[in-house]
């Protein structure tokens, strides 16, 4: 709970009294919401301490009782009482330490072979099995905004979209370096290669977003799409790559039959990715102020590795390891997700500035 409670009840009671004065002028409205958010957190907290007190209550009743019906009653209650409370510290918790804004949006990950050519390729065709099978278990749509497949069926890259309320929240910290180990389909003497896959992850921009992209700072090249995709490939130029000049930001779209409808995803790609690239360097600006790195969506530069010989992924933020990985590969991810995000609080507790917990 907070070590500095009392300062907040002092406060709440100060802006209370400011909030009741006709002289506040362009003052109020942030004054309303501190005053709302404090308040949250004291109502919180105060459920918090009621039922601490029924708890206290229930075992001195346990300590008096002589009869075993009555123990096995008391001994029931307060197991009720502290799964409740626990539940409760988490909700204050996620008040004290609010998700990031964006969390609730759908999502674009961005899938790139890296070093290890036609065995990495393939790795990034996993990766997306992966991630479009944890999403379909999470209820939320995956569909493929952007590709370029190789001959053996694996991606140099590719970008999908995950339409479902918190999706975000849940893929952010896959950025980074994904490595990994094992013995290509394609290697004769069974030795062990390493390749890698980088991840990319980045809201989608809502309809209502003020990001505004003058179209001097594009580039926007027509080309003949490539590979699977019916008689059109190839003979028509309905392939669509936009360059952002200030940025270098670049997104290709190949997949729909209309050049326009390809136009009008990339862009909305490019926007996602704009925004992203913006919070990227805000967060790297407030990290090197802090002298260390700790942002919303950042991650390391090797974030997980999969070693397929011990059946083994270790996820290098979150200091994690599972055994698991033929399971994880399939879209079994709710744990390794799970870690990240109690990772992510642990930082937010660290370096909020306001409160801190006992």
């Amino acid at each position: 709970m907070p070590n500095n409670f009392e300062a907040l009840r002092i406060r709440f009671q100060e802006l209370n009294d400011k909030l009741l004065s006709q002289d506040l002028g362009s003052e109020r409205k942030s004054l309303q919401k501190e005053h709302s958010y404090l308040s949250s957190i004291i109502s919180k907290y105060d459920e918090i301490l009621s039922v601490g007190k029924k708890i206290e209550d229930s075992k001195i009743e346990l300590q008096k009782a002589s009869d075993e019906e009555f123990k096995l009653m008391f001994q029931e209650e307060i197991q009720q009482l502290e799964d409740q409370k626990k539940q409760l510290e988490r909700e204050l918790e996620d008040v004290l330490f609010p998700p990031d804004e964006l969390d609730s949006s759908s999502a674009y990950i961005e899938i790139r072979a890296g070093a290890g050519g036609q065995e990495a390729a393939l790795f990034a065709s996993d990766l997306l099995r992966m991630y479009t099978n944890y999403a379909l278990k999470r209820g939320w749509n995956a569909e493929i905004a952007s590709a370029s497949q190789t001959d053996l069926k694996g991606f140099k890259e590719v970008v999908i979209y995950v339409k479902g309320k918190n999706a975000y929240a849940a893929f952010k910290y896959e950025s980074g370096v994904h490595r990994v180990q094992r013995v290509p389909d394609t290697e004769a003497s069974g030795r062990v290669h390493t390749s890698t896959v980088t991840v990319a992850v980045f809201p989608e921009v809502s309809e209502e977003s003020d990001i505004e992209i003058a179209s001097d700072d594009l580039r926007i090249d027509v080309f003949r799409a490539s590979g699977a995709g019916g008689q059109h490939v190839n003979t028509t130029d309905s392939a669509v790559r936009i360059t952002h000049i200030p940025t270098g930001v670049v997104v290709s779209c190949q997949d729909e039959r209309s050049q326009h409808k390809n136009k009008a995803k990339a862009l909305k790609i490019l926007k996602s990715r704009i925004i992203a690239e913006q919070r990227r360097k805000q967060e790297e600006e407030e990290a090197k102020n802090r002298k260390e790195q700790v942002g919303r969506g950042m991650r390391a530069e090797k974030a997980r590795t999969y070693n397929y010989p011990q059946n083994r992924v270790t996820d290098h933020s979150a200091g994690v390891t599972f055994n698991n990985l033929e399971y994880i590969i399939e879209g079994d991810m709710d744990k390794l997700i799970e870690a990240l995000h109690e990772t992510e609080k642990e930082e937010r507790r660290k370096h909020n500035p306001k409160f801190s917990v006992t």
